[in-house]
């Protein structure tokens, strides 16, 4: 046998990777799938129609019902609860249990519960005790109940960059980021006792020509928008009113932004996956495009955006 099962667990499947360890009082029933150099530590309960990836580690007190699908290198904290019934009944099973997917890499803190049905994106962090009541994005960091979105894993801190008000600043200073093509520009601003005023000249400030422009407002300070990457469109953000975080990601690195003053523009090229959240109620969110509106050039699924970042990388 190339797996470890101790002598006081009870595993009935003979689907288990190599290398993976099943700890005591954990019980496996017959048709589960779990993969390689996985730690299913003591107590756990893994029902039959379970499928467990590779390197997943799942900590003590959690129980895998039909229909949870967990990636590789998925972290299931101590009690994390997992379910497969919206509404459950007392000897009443559903036809055909919820599918609750956790995808590669993400991490799901102790005593957190994940309602049916739903899809827990890939490099997510769920924070302990969080309740999950919707699909959470890749790479998103969510807390409380219901949970919600409070940040993002990335790979560089958020920048802070300071601008004098009182004085003149140059166009077309840029901060370029660990994310591939995508840099924070420093638009011109002028401010005395009259006011301020920020201006930008779209052949000399702005790395594209814009053909298009369009404006979000009024979101919900809870809800995320963007979600998705262009195939050739630039896009160029700049904030005029409020506040608002974004996260850009070319499939290899991560970098969260603040966007708080008409002065500063953020250029996602195109094959960056951009993430818009944590809208101030009075954010005003200006996008320049490169191009006309085309739903052919959207990429709306992270994973299909992360083989295409793979192959063209």
């Amino acid at each position: 046998m190339s797996y470890f099962v101790h002598p006081n667990a009870l595993c009935e499947s003979a689907d288990i990777g190599e290398g993976t360890r099943i700890w005591a009082f954990a019980h496996v029933l017959p048709g589960a799938r779990i993969g390689r150099d996985c730690n299913i530590c003591d107590g756990v309960f893994v029902e039959g129609d379970a499928v467990v990836g590779d390197r997943t580690t799942i900590k003590c007190g959690v129980q895998l019902w039909d229909g949870v699908r967990l990636g590789d290198d998925v972290f299931v904290g101590p009690n994390a609860t997992f379910t497969n019934d919206p509404f459950p009944r007392s000897r009443q099973r559903p036809q055909k249990y919820a599918e609750t997917v956790v995808e590669n890499g993400a991490s799901i803190g102790a005593n957190a519960t994940v309602l049916p049905g739903l899809r827990i994106g890939s490099g997510a962090m769920v924070g302990a005790g969080a309740v999950i009541t919707r699909s959470v994005p890749a790479n998103a960091i969510v807390v409380g109940n219901p949970a919600r979105i409070v940040g993002y894993v990335t790979d560089a801190p958020a920048p802070s960059i300071d601008l004098d008000g009182g004085h003149v600043q140059t166009g077309g200073a840029a901060r370029a980021s660990v994310v591939d093509g995508v840099a924070l520009h420093s638009l011109p601003r002028f401010a005395d006792m009259r006011g301020a005023l920020s201006v930008g000249e779209f052949d000399r400030d702005l790395p594209f020509v814009p053909q298009r422009h369009f404006l979000v407002f009024d979101v919900p300070s809870q809800e995320t928008r963007g979600e998705h990457a262009h195939r050739l469109c630039h896009q160029f953000l700049i904030c005029v009113h409020g506040s608002v975080r974004v996260l850009a990601d070319d499939g290899r690195h991560r970098e969260e932004f603040t966007l708080d003053s008409p002065d500063k523009g953020l250029h996602l090229p195109p094959m960056t996956w951009g993430t818009q959240y944590r809208y101030s109620r009075d954010a005003v969110l200006l996008v320049f495009a490169s191009h006309p509106y085309d739903p052919d050039d959207y990429i709306r699924s992270y994973d299909a955006f992360t083989r295409l970042a793979k192959r063209d990388g």
